[in-house]
């Protein structure tokens, strides 16, 4: 009431009035309550009997990050306001990850905030992946995300032919006023429990990503012609007869880089950097241009790639295949021998690729010093190697994380595991991706300053908050590595410095992990701040079009500058920049969880098998345990650790023996046994060998 009012000073007479009571009797308790929620500090007396909300909000909103017994926290939009904790009964229908609006009171202790749900404002999802169970007159639902905390009831004749033990992907169609579990229906059958297909299907649709394109997106696609017309040719600038290759992945179907390369007759090299022209095809407003937005991105599970654009241009018209004319967008270059840009152009091309090069290839042609193209190879990685050096003087951080990959059989069986290694061929190609990302950035940004700024899409990358740095630079020094905070190119510097020490140690891993995770998250705005990780005042996605959808918004927005057209709407391409950033998310959360079954399905067979581990986080009911031979993580539980009674002590990253104060931090090594894997919950479990 106070709220609807503009939280004006009522006194206890006027309260009643706008509540229409008018009995002496409950006027009286009115007067009672203003005077014990004023004690508890919700309300103030503004002046003699009048009384007012405090200042401290009474309604927030924010979203629901549900604890696993039942209970949640209210995560605040204002970042600035603490978390809100909400008991179980408070939640109403809450979910995890719901945007709510939330009422806030002091808890009788006094000692915390605590929260009422008085409004589910935004659902954070409604279908979920799980197993159906069927009985003689009801069906549930049990939800494989251990946040969903209530099973699904089904009635039978919504079960669209789901039998009892199958997976499958249900949607919350209702909810009924006091009832315990929502009420669902059977969308889609997913199959046998543990069968690859099964789980990974399972994964996508957890995450929200379709398992295929409607029908009329890939009827849009299949009736785009394959020939490129002569009109279209003489619209471009053309590279055919200049020498052209794709160096990718020995198994990658879709090339969307192609480098170019010439010597100059004044010495310097032209170096064109030629991005398939996904703009060219997927026209703004088309189904195909919805779908692709709505997808945000191509998702890349252990075993299998969910492409963005259907596979007529993924792999087809807009793949940068060897032998075949093609429609590309490039920025071209010219760098004398230092790797400095002495010209740049960027526009639409047409190219020919001469060769398809395997990374491989490209290493043996650069240790060998022969082989197809060996000199441009040769003159290219020397110059990817200046534009590298320069890039770390001027401050960009070098994270080389292990990156592992499973070796899987015909059934998609994981039989083996390896680490992928980044060479110089990797590293080429790299190296002159982020210059045509940098430059196309740059040259849009420095067009108009203030009110005549340009829209675009810019890659954002903030600097690390100061506190997880300084936590981050405590925790490495225990490992003898003394981390500089005094300026930003001096932490990169010792972070530099720290990277190349660590490589092949033992705790390369942990404290690759722990450094990114202190550094702020990369996101896609219009508003151009500056990429702290790379050292670059200016920096967009302008190289993968086929598999991101920002790259394709900013192809169009430097076409429509350089065809001098308005500015374009910041309010509307920041909205765009927000989904990207969050189907970014969900795919690299898809992918971690593919990774996460497959190193459970690897271990299922190793149940006993004893390995060395070391400890890679820390959590107050465990710790977690990275097998040093094949990277499989798995979670020791504090409970089952028998020679003492454990705790977190969370800003030193380790758990402390109440009694013998034995301590275990990131980065130990520790002996474990495989005690127990839960394929659905993809959950390991290690016991410790003390």
């Amino acid at each position: 009431m106070f709220e609807k009012n503009g939280n004006k000073p009522l006194n206890y007479k006027q309260v009643a009035a706008k509540l229409n009571i008018s009995d002496p009797e409950s006027k009286k308790t009115i007067y009672d309550v203003l005077k014990d929620v004023t004690k508890e500090g919700l309300f103030i007396e503004k002046e003699k009997g009048k009384y007012q909300l405090h200042e401290i909000e009474t309604f927030v909103t924010g979203k629901i990050d549900m604890a696993n017994d039942g209970s949640a926290f209210l995560i605040p939009d204002d970042t600035f306001e603490n978390d809100i904790y909400i008991a179980p009964r408070k939640l109403r229908t809450a979910l995890h990850g719901d945007i709510v609006k939330l009422y806030v009171y002091a808890s009788k202790k006094g000692k915390r905030m605590e929260g009422e749900v008085v409004e589910i404002i935004t659902r954070a999802k409604l279908e979920f992946t799980g197993l159906v169970k069927v009985s003689q007159h009801f069906a549930f639902f049990i939800p494989d995300d251990r946040k969903m905390l209530h099973d699904i009831f089904i009635p039978l004749e919504d079960l669209n032919g789901a039998r009892n033990g199958v997976k499958a992907l249900a949607r919350i169609v209702d909810w009924p006023d006091g009832a315990k579990n929502p009420v669902g229906i059977i969308k889609s059958i997913l199959g046998k429990q543990g069968e690859n297909d099964t789980e990974m299907n399972a994964i996508l649709a957890e995450y929200g990503f379709p398992l295929a394109f409607p029908e009329v997106v890939e009827k849009e696609a299949n009736a785009i012609l394959d020939q490129i017309s002569e009109v279209e040719i003489a619209k471009r600038r053309d590279f055919r007869k200049i020498t052209t290759f794709t160096i990718d992945p020995f198994d990658a179907k879709d090339f969307d880089d192609a480098i170019s390369f010439q010597k100059l007759a004044n010495g310097n090299y032209e170096v064109g950097v030629h991005i398939a022209d996904v703009s060219h095809y997927v026209i703004p407003e088309t189904e195909l241009d919805k779908e692709a937005f709505d997808r945000g991105t191509s998702v890349y599970l252990v075993d299998r790639v969910i492409p963005m654009l259907p596979e007529r241009l993924s792999n087809g018209l807009c793949s940068l295949r060897p032998k075949e004319e093609k429609l590309c967008f490039s920025a071209v270059f010219e760098l004398d021998a230092e790797a400095n840009i002495q010209n740049e152009w960027f526009g639409r091309t047409v190219i020919y690729s001469d060769r398809r090069f395997a990374y491989e290839e490209v290493q043996e042609i650069i240790e060998q010093k022969a082989g197809d193209f060996v000199d441009e190879i040769l003159i290219l990685n020397d110059l990817a190697y200046k534009l590298r050096d320069r890039k770390f003087k001027h401050g960009a951080i070098s994270f080389e994380s292990t990156e592992v990959k499973f070796k899987l059989d015909e059934k998609g069986k994981p039989t083996g595991v390896y680490i992928k290694e980044r060479k110089d061929a990797h590293k080429l190609i790299e190296d002159f991706m982020l210059l045509a990302n940098r430059r196309v950035a740059e040259f849009i940004a420095k067009k108009g300053k203030g009110k005549n700024k340009l829209t675009f899409v810019y890659r954002a990358h903030d600097s690390p908050k100061p506190e997880s740095l300084a936590n981050f630079s405590q925790f490495a020094l225990k490992f003898g590595h003394k981390i500089s905070t005094k300026s930003d190119r001096d932490t990169a510097r010792s972070l530099n410095k720290l990277m190349a020490d660590i490589e092949g140690k033992k705790e390369q891993n942990v404290l690759t992990q722990l450094a990114i995770r202190s550094m702020a998250k990369a996101i896609y705005t219009t508003k151009s701040s500056s990429h702290y990780g790379l050292a670059f005042d200016f920096y967009t996605h302008f190289t993968s079009p086929i598999r991101r959808y920002p790259d394709v918004m900013s192809h169009r927005l430097l076409q429509h500058y350089l065809d001098g057209g308005a500015n374009a709407s910041a309010e509307h391409y920041e909205k765009l920049c927000q989904h990207a950033s969050q189907m970014e998310k969900k795919a690299a959360d898809a992918e971690r969880a593919s990774i996460k079954y497959k190193q459970a399905e690897f271990l299922q067979d190793n149940i006993g098998q004893t390995y060395l581990g070391i400890v890679s986080g820390v959590t107050e009911w465990g710790m977690y345990v990275e097998i040093e031979e094949n990277k499989c993580e798995g979670m020791i539980r504090l409970r089952d650790i028998s020679d003492d009674f454990y705790t977190l002590d969370e800003k030193n990253y380790c758990i402390i023996g109440q009694r013998k104060k034995k301590i275990y931090q990131l980065g130990d090594e520790v002996n474990i046994r495989v005690k127990r894997v839960d394929l659905s919950k993809r959950q390991i479990d290690f016991t410790l060998i003390s």
